[in-house]
């Protein structure tokens, strides 16, 4: 295993660049399932969970090419129901996101259920019971999903919850699908957006994304596209944070203010200087940060992949800051690693009550899962002494190449061998 080495207290300066989003590629990539012909996609992010999702592709019959110009050609129908194996679908939740594509276009899958982060109960209900609504025929058997549907049916959907992969997963369906399907009470993060952008570029008829309701008119085919990854928004939030931690000045390139909204008044509030560029966002500070309360929700609400990073901010603000998970029930494992560093936070339920002003120290960390794992590069990053975080490999999920890109700027971050 590797392992990352911080060496605290230098001032962020220059430029960092960020990559294509993690959490857009993802969803592309299974949509390129529904595809006739070949799909391209450019600013792909070579990541973990990436490279993960070209596997699964190829496992299920796929030509897949390239790294960050990703080529993708799903095969024709065939006789055997597609099957997305538990070894492959384990490490990362975001392989269910073929069930919805695969139905549509083939007829049939087998899924395992999936994994991923520990961080919560992320069940795929919603997912299944929207494949149920338009038609299919969902069996559970020895922690595998089978779904059946010689073709769906569109539908009114109603989700409990504004998933985002369930979101996801039925807008993908819902394009080949007989008729017209509405889903309400939709997600909607940019990422949607992106994802309903590409398969109208496909040829699908899709209207509402970004908004609660999201209306499909499903068509008999769809054809492979190019499409450029939009630049991910919670890469470019972590750097702001970063930027601001360390009183530096920084050129976030490629930051999309409009998708960070949330993130960047919780930053300006803090006392930092937040301003929008040709090329990004430009994050300066002095320290002296005021107390920041936060209640995570669903996008255009606080997002809960910037939690962890925020409470680093908290821990150098001067006062109390309250900080609320209400996405998810296990989203403070960073804070026992956090204390140990000399942070002061008090866990209620999912409230944490973070007093800061006092300085961490270096320590011995290790990372629990992607959020945290940035959590720790950050306080690493103004810490006294050199910390060194342990089970990067959560890192490497969801960042691509994060010490290159501090030491660009002026961090003091090296990658070694445990």
């Amino acid at each position: 295993m590797d392992k990352l080495v911080i060496e605290g207290g230098h001032r962020l300066e220059g430029e960092v660049s960020v990559s294509g989003a993690k959490n857009a590629a993802l969803p592309l990539l299974a949509a390129s399932l529904l595809a006739e012909g070949t799909s391209t996609f450019y600013n792909v992010p070579v990541l973990d969970d990436v490279l993960i999702m070209g596997k699964l592709l190829r496992h299920l019959g796929c030509e897949v090419e390239g790294r960050r110009r990703l080529r993708v050609e799903a095969p024709q129908r065939g006789r055997e129901t597609p099957s997305a194996p538990y070894e492959l679908v384990k490490t990362m939740r975001a392989s269910v996101l073929v069930l919805g594509p695969l139905v549509a276009r083939y007829g049939r899958a087998r899924v395992s259920l999936p994994g991923g982060c520990a961080i919560g109960a992320r069940p795929i209900d919603q997912h299944l019971e929207g494949l149920r609504a338009m038609g299919a025929e969902v069996t559970l058997d020895h922690g595998y999903v089978d779904v059946r549907a010689p073709r769906l049916r569109g539908a009114h959907i109603v989700l409990d919850i504004p998933t985002v992969t369930g979101c996801e997963n039925l807008m993908m369906a819902a394009t080949l699908a007989e008729g017209r399907t509405v889903i309400e009470n939709a997600a909607r993060e940019p990422e949607i957006e992106e994802l309903a952008s590409a398969l109208c570029a496909m040829g699908a008829r899709i209207r509402g994304a970004g908004t609660p309701i999201i209306e499909v008119e499903g068509v008999s085919r769809l054809e492979g596209i190019e499409h450029t990854i939009v630049a991910d928004r919670v890469e470019a939030g972590t750097f702001l944070v970063a930027g601001a931690l360390t009183g530096g000045d920084v050129l976030v390139r490629g930051a999309v203010l409009g998708h960070l909204d949330a993130v960047v008044a919780k930053l300006r509030g803090a006392g930092a200087e937040v301003t929008p560029e040709a090329e990004g966002l430009r994050v300066r500070a002095r320290g002296g940060f005021s107390p920041v309360d936060i209640t995570t929700q669903p996008y255009p609400g606080f997002p809960t992949d910037m939690q962890a990073q925020f409470m680093v901010l908290a821990a150098a603000a001067r006062g109390q800051s309250m900080i609320k998970e209400a996405i998810f029930e296990n989203r403070f494992m960073h804070v026992p690693e956090l204390l140990r560093m000399g942070a002061d936070i008090q866990i209620d339920g999912r409230v944490a009550a973070v007093r800061g002003g006092r300085p961490l120290s270096a320590a011995q960390v290790m990372a629990t899962d992607l959020r945290a794992s940035a959590c720790l590069v950050l306080a690493g990053l103004i810490a006294d002494g050199t910390t060194e975080i342990r089970r990067v490999y959560h890192l490497d999920r969801g960042y691509e190449g994060i010490e290159d890109k501090l030491r660009r700027a002026g961090g003091r971050v090296r990658r070694e061998r445990e």
